[in-house]
């Protein structure tokens, strides 16, 4: 079984460099999105275009143009990349939706073919080969399962090579898609690569609620965007006393029960009861004194 993480698309000989010209392309079914040389293809995002994998010429819709800039800035500077060969013609489009259709066909057959076996696996996705070579069926289960007798059933019915490969629930939202929170479309279906560690410390550093509901994501781990702004909060935090610190104000001596980093300033408990927000200049010039 290939581990959920597996580059699918390994890169090519060309080499760019970190300010080259590139687009970032996701393909339909598959887990990852990839970064692509534009090879003056005139593609924006949305567009679908035809680009270079080791499956062959494949159909994606670009997610992310290198010259609009932000989160998903360049390729590493020591990445190879892939050319997109043109914007897809209605050629292009009508043989891909012949595979989507077959993976449709596909994927209503594993789930019949499941419920006899009784594997306790959740398919998610099917994946055919665009020369339609090989099936990779995607699915989540509890534990390790013994497919060995449903792929040599499927192989039969389908007529070619097939490949189960177990995923894990990141995995899945991203290839399934939906909307977050935020209301925008979930960031690992739209424009994120990999994924990035996430620790219930990034949420208490932000100040952000615990409540599992509030920090977690559809896929019901903790929300990749708690990420992106962890460094900030970190950085304008160093400099804050820190929570539980007793501290002297203009109002008397107290002790820090919580900070505000974006605002630069702590909420201080007095002696006597009463709360106040205190300014980190204010702080500094009472410690110096």
């Amino acid at each position: 079984m290939n581990e959920s993480n597996e580059r699918i698309f390994p890169m090519a000989d060309e080499k760019p460099n970190v300010n080259q010209d590139i687009l970032c392309v996701r393909f339909e079914g598959m887990p990852h999105t990839y970064f692509y040389l534009r090879n003056h293809v005139n593609a924006k995002v949305g567009d679908r275009v035809v680009a270079e994998t080791e499956r062959g010429p494949a159909v994606g819709v670009v997610v992310w143009d290198g010259l609009e800039g932000g989160i998903a800035c360049t390729a590493d500077s020591g990445e190879t990349l892939k050319k997109i060969l043109r914007k897809a013609t209605e050629k292009d489009l009508e043989a891909d939706r012949e595979r989507r259709e077959l993976e449709r066909r596909a994927f209503a057959l594993c789930c019949e073919k499941e419920k006899q076996y009784r594997l306790g696996l959740n398919l998610v996705a099917v994946h055919y080969f665009y020369d339609r070579s090989k099936a990779v069926f995607y699915f989540t289960a509890d534990g390790r399962v013994d497919f060995r007798e449903l792929v040599k059933d499927l192989a039969r019915s389908l007529n070619t090579r097939i490949e189960m490969r177990q995923i894990g629930v990141r995995d899945k939202a991203k290839l399934v898609g939906g909307m977050g929170s935020c209301g925008r479309e979930l960031c690992c279906k739209s424009f994120l690569r990999d994924f990035e560690p996430v620790s219930v410390r990034m949420a208490k550093d932000q100040n952000l609620s615990l409540n599992p509901a509030k920090i977690s994501g559809v896929c019901g781990r903790l929300m990749c965007c708690l990420t992106y702004e962890h460094e900030v909060y970190k950085d304008l935090s160093r400099d804050l006393p820190k929570i539980g610190k007793k501290v002297q104000t203009s109002e008397g001596a107290g002790k820090v029960t919580r900070q505000n980093p974006l605002e630069g300033t702590v909420i201080v408990q007095l002696e006597d009861g009463r709360e106040i927000e205190v300014g980190r200049e204010d702080l500094q010039r009472r410690q110096e004194s």
